[in-house]
């Protein structure tokens, strides 16, 4: 292992995370172009702009046999999502829960979990779950933008103004494809360089530098919705994004190669995975009027910690 392998983790780093904002920035200027619902662009190019990182390394690690990367970031980035960044963000500003319906995405995020601890459990995700997946995550689209649309049926529908002409807004997404694909490349490179080096599994990699790279984008939304006061939004897009996590990239990756999984993955990742994730509704109670404090944000970065900890003690 040399300094090559450190700098190809940097540089995918970076390139995933400046692509994802270009892929999102553009995208929204072609919605905006071709008239889409504002609200439908947030549910599906912001929500597939930020989970961008992850689909291309989850798929590129599958194709260079290293399954364990492929599922380890998207598991990693499960559990630092809500361990980590929201327990960050509540230290700095702690979240007020005000929107019952969090209690409705919060239970198809715990059945996404559950059924990819149930496809796993013969080690290998196949193509037609990652059929089912799919299949699941359009119909969460549909729903979330059908009972949005009947909660706002007396507002009239706002058009935002392109702030980008066609042929740039097309160039930018286009190139936010083109450095996402080189960005996942370099990262899962960097990354078995390094577990090789450091003596450890790909899933170890996977599961701690992978997927903390990869959750960056929902660091920033986060903290952006935070400094806000957008507190639901920070939840909201947490969630949202564990949920296509499983159901988008998963599902995707498994319908172009079947993938293969270490038992270890389902016996001990994801069993944390499901608990951060009870700790989180338990944290939130009441809906109405819950506060993920600083304190309860303290819990889940040590939590966090102590995962990460035994993950390469283990």
């Amino acid at each position: 292992m040399d300094l090559m392998s450190y700098l190809y983790v940097f540089a995918g780093f970076v390139l995933l995370f400046l692509c994802g904002n270009w892929l999102v920035k553009g995208g929204v200027e072609l919605s905006r172009h071709f008239r889409v619902s504002p609200l439908v662009a947030g549910l599906t190019i912001v929500a597939f702009g930020t989970s961008a990182p992850e689909l291309f390394v989850s798929v590129k690690a599958v194709f260079t046999d290293l399954p364990d990367i492929s599922i380890g970031n998207v598991v990693g980035s499960n559990i630092a999502n809500v361990a980590l960044i929201l327990g960050a963000v509540a230290i700095v500003f702690p979240i007020h829960v005000k929107r019952p319906s969090v209690l409705f995405d919060w239970v198809v995020m715990m059945v996404s979990f559950v059924l990819l601890i149930l496809f796993l459990i013969n080690g290998v995700l196949q193509f037609f779950e990652g059929v089912i997946f799919i299949s699941l995550i359009v119909a969460y689209i549909v729903w979330s933008v059908y009972s949005s649309r009947r909660k706002s049926a007396k507002n009239e529908e706002v058009f935002p103004t392109p702030g980008m002409k066609k042929l740039p807004a097309i160039g930018l997404v286009l190139m936010a494809v083109l450095g996402l694909y080189f960005g996942a490349e370099w990262l899962v490179k960097g990354a078995s360089d390094l577990a090789i080096g450091w003596g450890v599994s790909e899933r170890v990699v996977g599961i701690s530098v992978v997927a903390f790279g990869t959750s960056v984008p929902e660091l920033a939304t986060s903290l952006a919705a935070s400094f806000k006061k957008e507190m639901d939004i920070s939840i909201g897009n947490i969630i949202g994004s564990n949920i296509f996590n499983v159901f988008s990239i998963l599902g995707i990756t498994a319908m172009l190669k079947p993938l293969n999984v270490s038992p270890t993955v389902v016996s001990f990742d994801m069993i944390w995975m499901v608990a951060v994730a009870v700790l989180l509704i338990l944290f939130m109670l009441p809906l109405r009027k819950g506060i993920l404090s600083r304190w309860k944000g303290a819990v889940l970065l040590v939590i966090y910690i102590v995962y990460i900890w035994f993950l390469f003690h283990s």
